[in-house]
């Protein structure tokens, strides 16, 4: 059966596991030999997440949740394509998750990249530059700012970037907005914080109660 939880109960549960996780108190819950032959033949995640492919931000482990519990999709930046929609809407339309989390970081060397692109005008080779290009519009998107600032503040614009993702992803997905128009779903962006361990909202679209 898909899950009954809704968006801000999904969103309550991954707190719930990140604050185990921060306080150094993780149960780690279904990873044992019982849970895999459970969901063998078929998966119930809760919630679909989208993160950076960092090997610090494994979704699992900072959220302290178990096999088959989330539908995750990775990239660098979290920079969204046309097969990362795909998916994301695999995990709403087939799996009937109510939730979809954009995961991003502080530090994040995308955004560093991006930034150093702008600034110097020069771009990563290969196929780096794609995750770079698709970076650059959230870095340059905000108003108000001189093109100093623009290149400055890498805090600031991994937040930004996030944000971006947040709204590109909503935009673009029809099935999506129409899940979050009905109360179905939401789109959380939130932030992990390397060191500290703990994940913060960024910006959310629709009903999670935070």
């Amino acid at each position: 059966m898909p899950s009954t939880l809704s968006p801000a109960e999904a969103w309550q549960r991954l707190v719930d596991g990140n604050e185990r996780f921060v306080q150094g108190i993780a149960e780690h819950p279904g990873q044992d030999a019982a849970r895999r032959a459970a969901v063998g033949y078929d998966q119930q995640p809760f919630a679909v997440m989208f993160g950076c492919s960092d090997s610090r931000v494994a979704a699992e482990i900072i959220f302290d949740q178990g096999i088959g519990d989330m539908f995750v999709v990775r990239t660098a930046g979290h920079v969204l394509d046309t097969t990362v929609i795909g998916s994301i809407e695999y995990g709403l339309a087939i799996l009937s998750a109510p939730l979809v989390v954009i995961l991003g970081h502080d530090h994040c060397g995308a955004v560093l990249a991006a930034m150093d692109a702008l600034r110097t005008g020069a771009m990563p080779s290969g196929f780096v530059r794609a995750v770079v290009d698709r970076v650059i519009p959230s870095v340059v998107r905000t108003d108000g700012l001189s093109p100093e600032e623009v290149t400055s503040d890498p805090e600031l614009f991994g937040k930004e970037h996030i944000r971006h993702t947040v709204h590109m992803l909503h935009d673009y997905s029809a099935l999506l907005a129409r899940r979050v128009a009905e109360g179905k779903a939401a789109v959380v962006g939130a932030e992990y914080d390397l060191v500290e361990g703990r994940v913060r909202v960024v910006d959310a679209v629709g009903d999670i109660d935070y």
